[in-house]
């Protein structure tokens, strides 16, 4: 920028992007002095390095403005953990399967892990079972990343939500109809 510029000669680009051709490092920055602007080098790799005459200032606050809106827009997903036991309950069992499936729902990941203690781990098949069962129960929102595996004496699989494709028409559709079909219901006592 400016000073710190060391080739002896650039390619310049005014303020409008206008080509105003190759002149000496000196002229362009007595340019963009005389017009209240920066000279900053944009290719310095090029042959001769390309120079733009703009507000330096102002093109910092709009670049961090532009990273700011695309920070704003990129998607978080996390991913969270579901625990069972080779012997988990059926009431257990379902309550965290609900859990996971809320989970799913919202768009996060869901890891469901079984840990195996002591000589459990020889029957690792009924880990395998309740994993299937897991997979079934949450098919409808969620579908398998990553298979069962093992790893130390946990054997586990990650659930990532079902991506529905559905259009904004269609969305805005399905809720006029949900709204006449309330409209025409009567309450009968």
């Amino acid at each position: 920028m400016n000073e710190r510029i060391r080739a002896p000669e650039v390619r310049v680009v005014d303020e409008d992007g206008k080509q105003l051709g190759i002149m000496r490092t000196r002229e362009a920055l007595m340019l963009a002095q005389e017009r209240g602007l920066d000279l900053v080098e944009i290719a310095p790799t090029a042959n001769p390095p390309v120079c733009r005459i703009i507000d330096y200032g102002k093109f910092q606050y709009e670049a961090k403005k532009k990273a700011a809106e695309a920070k704003k827009k990129q998607v978080v997903i996390n991913v969270k953990e579901v625990k069972f036991r080779p012997g988990t309950d059926e009431h257990d069992y379902s309550f965290k399967m609900k859990h996971a499936r809320e989970w799913l729902e919202d768009g996060d990941k869901v890891k469901a892990s079984i840990w195996f203690r002591g000589r459990e781990i020889t029957h690792r098949e009924l880990g395998e079972k309740l994993l299937q069962r897991l997979e079934q129960d949450l098919a409808d929102v969620g579908e398998v990343e990553a298979r069962p595996r093992m790893e130390g004496n946990q054997m586990f699989l990650v659930f990532a939500p079902k991506r529905h494709k559905t259009s904004k028409a269609d969305k805005s559709a399905q809720q006029k109809q949900g709204a006449a079909e309330g409209e025409g219901a009567t309450s009968i006592s």
